[in-house]
């Protein structure tokens, strides 16, 4: 096999998720596929080849899961469920809720979640000082997936534990997966708890997964796996991408005053922290055939690690991609991935996003940071675990 060209560097030392940016702007110079020796696997960082990549899942497989290695036992969560698998079983599974998510759906949502978005600001507001992460960030998207899913209400608190310790395990076996195995399986086996068809509200999302199970469009024992599955790739991202939004715009007073003049770019700077600060870093897939990329040859069997920020911060996509643009708007993005495993929850994403930052953008005129702002360490996922604000 050819293992040119190679790199040294690992994604997955904390040093280098406090900076990604150079390693991600040597792996798009060194090539389309670059070998990294760390861990035995293919990067793939450039835009094209992502967006490519991630279209094709013929050649690039995400089952049985999307990690770094898919066979791990602690992979239990995403095996075969709608991140882990490929047509035709994933298809089954993405159609089971394929009318809540549909646009129109979710635009019937809009005005309640603004509505929400917008109260849970004002009190944060009147306080003159909060954690944009614990207080918002981390309350808000929470508050409206639990509900939307029907969750009991104390459930709830335990969603986010399970998504992080979920996603690390994504990784390699390093410190974060090793302490998220310990956690797993109580948590897991507790949401489990609170997800039976007796727990779960009438009317919700998860009632409409029980209904499907029911009416044996999936078997019974994926009824409460997806929708865990669909509770971790959906509402990490959000939480971490509202808070990395307000991060940017705290930092950058220019930008925070181009929003407030104008509220109607809360979209587009919600698209632009989205693509700046890519909540996902990576997915991995198996390739299935031989195939090139850049002049490289990749073999049945190798595996390659698609770099979401990376390609989110591709000059040759992207024009002065290390300058933060509220105006931007850059909706081609790959944050929320693409193709059949485009995020299922990215339509969701994409009104609690903008409706907190609109809300803000109305209360707030002047907002900075009020100490330093505290990296969460993640192996498949980047953002803040506490950012302190000042509003006035």
């Amino acid at each position: 096999m050819n293992h040119q060209p190679t790199a040294v560097g690992d994604p997955f030392d904390e040093a280098v998720m406090d900076d990604p940016w150079p390693l991600y702007r040597e792996l798009r110079d060194a090539g389309g596929a670059v070998f990294l020796q760390a861990h035995g696997v293919w990067a793939i960082s450039r835009y094209d080849d992502v967006h490519a990549a991630l279209r094709d899942h013929e050649t690039f497989s995400s089952a049985p899961a999307p990690a770094l290695q898919p066979l791990r036992p602690d992979l239990e969560l995403a095996r075969d469920t709608i991140l882990g698998s490929d047509p035709p079983r994933h298809t089954m599974l993405r159609n089971v809720l394929s009318e809540q998510l549909a646009p129109r759906a979710l635009r019937a949502l809009k005005a309640d979640i603004e509505a929400r978005a917008d109260a849970v600001v004002e009190e944060l507001v009147s306080r003159g000082s909060f954690d944009a992460v614990q207080d918002l960030a981390r309350r808000f998207p929470v508050q409206v997936v639990a509900e939307l899913v029907g969750l009991p209400a104390e459930a709830r608190e335990q969603l986010l534990a399970l998504a992080d310790a979920a996603f690390n395990t994504f990784g390699p076996v390093n410190r974060l997966t090793q302490e998220s195995w310990d956690r797993l399986p109580e948590i897991g086996a507790y949401i489990g708890q609170a997800m039976t068809r007796e727990t779960i509200a009438p009317g919700s999302w998860g009632a409409a997964v029980y209904a499907a199970a029911d009416r044996g469009e999936i078997a019974q024992a994926d009824a409460a796996q997806m929708m865990i599955a669909f509770i971790i790739a959906g509402m990490d991202t959000t939480v971490n991408s509202i808070g990395s939004a307000i991060w940017l715009l705290a930092e950058r007073p220019d930008a925070w005053a181009a929003l407030r003049a104008e509220p109607a770019l809360a979209r587009s700077a919600y698209e632009e922290a989205l693509r700046y600060e890519s909540p996902v870093t990576f997915f991995c897939r198996g390739v299935t055939r031989p195939v090139t990329i850049d002049g490289v040859d990749l073999d049945e069997g190798d595996r390659v690690m698609m770099l979401f920020g990376a390609a989110n911060r591709d000059d040759r996509k992207y024009e002065d991609p290390d300058h933060f643009d509220v105006a931007r708007n850059p909706v081609d993005h790959v944050a929320f991935g693409g193709g059949i495993h485009a995020c299922a929850g990215q339509g969701l994403a994409r009104i609690e996003g903008p409706a907190v930052l609109a809300a803000l953008a109305r209360r707030v005129q002047r907002l900075e940071l009020a100490g330093p702002p505290v990296r969460h360490y993640n192996n498949a996922v980047r953002g803040l675990g506490q950012l302190p604000v000042s509003v006035a």
